[in-house]
């Protein structure tokens, strides 16, 4: 306890010899529901995941970045400075030299009830947090909440715009599709098989252009065994482990699940894993690939 409130000492010790640190604030509610300070101009931000990365780029603040988690990929319009930290356990030293006006957080960096950041806004530091996204709503959100952080509103209401129009477009031809096709969709190769069913973000992706999650009975993350897919007998697999060199033909080749649909009719695609994973306006990708494999009769993308 003591060594705690030690370091909140220094920490706030060093706040207050930081230029700017008294510049005014706005109280805004994130998108955990939390009450956070934010000041009226943020030069200097921390992203503690891609996601956050990909939209705070894609709003024209990536020179605003002095430090990102070791998952976000490289960027010309990223700064070239930034700090690769570890968000698990955030280094509170670290973090106050970077001098940062606000910390853009993800639920990814939660990995119980502890909140990792709890030290640092006892030093007064502006944390706030974007849940992780179970559905294409939730990428509208983070869209427009980071937004209105960063002044750019506008900007983010036609990023948000472009999005909509293109999920409407496909969400209206899956209206029109019939017959259903079954996918199940790998996460994580044999031995270790993971999926994601009702709940989560991939499994919105499918429902989204008019696929049939084999899972979608069950919730959340699941490790399956083999039987219970081979007897599901998806008509497609998807799979966007990257991690793994053509993960792909390995399904393909797995013993055991030769007599399936999805084998026997080499229905068997890679999708771009960061697309599919990461709750951004990139996610488009991932919903282009997901379609064009699924139906490719109704969906054609170049």
């Amino acid at each position: 306890m003591m060594k705690k409130l030690l370091l909140v000492l220094i920490l706030v010790t060093l706040l207050v010899l930081i230029p700017g640190c008294s510049e005014s604030q706005d109280t805004i509610t994130d998108l955990e529901g939390n009450e956070v300070p934010v000041p009226d101009q943020v030069e200097r931000i921390i992203s503690t995941a891609p996601s956050n990365s990909e939209i705070l780029l894609a709003l024209g603040q990536g020179s605003k970045i002095v430090a990102t988690d070791n998952y976000t990929d490289e960027h010309e319009d990223l700064n070239p400075d930034r700090v690769v930290l570890d968000f698990k356990s955030p280094d509170a030293e670290t973090i106050i030299s970077l001098e940062p006006d606000i910390i853009i957080a993800s639920g990814h960096n939660k990995t119980g009830a502890d909140d990792p950041f709890a030290l640092i806004k006892e030093a007064g530091i502006s944390v706030v947090y974007i849940p992780s996204a179970s559905d294409i709503q939730g990428v509208y959100d983070a869209i427009e909440f980071s937004a209105a952080i960063v002044g750019q509103e506008e900007e983010g209401q036609v990023l948000i715009n472009e999005l909509r129009d293109e999920v409407l477009q496909i969400q209206d031809i899956a209206a029109t599709i019939e017959d259903k096709r079954t996918v199940y969709l790998e996460i994580a190769p044999a031995p270790g098989i993971y999926t994601a069913a009702n709940g989560t973000f991939q499994h919105a992706l499918l429902e989204l252009v008019g696929a049939v999650n084999i899972f979608g009975e069950e919730d959340g993350w699941l490790a399956p065994s083999e039987e219970v897919i081979i007897i599901a007998d998806p008509d497609v697999i998807i799979t966007n482990v990257e991690y793994i060199p053509d993960a792909d033909l390995e399904i393909l080749n797995r013993e055991g699940w030769a007599d399936m649909q999805a084998i026997q009719g080499e229905k068997v695609y890679m999708i771009e894993a960061n697309a599919s994973s990461r709750p951004s306006q990139n996610v488009i990708l991932a919903i282009r690939q997901i379609a064009e494999k699924v139906y490719p009769e109704y969906y054609a993308y170049e």
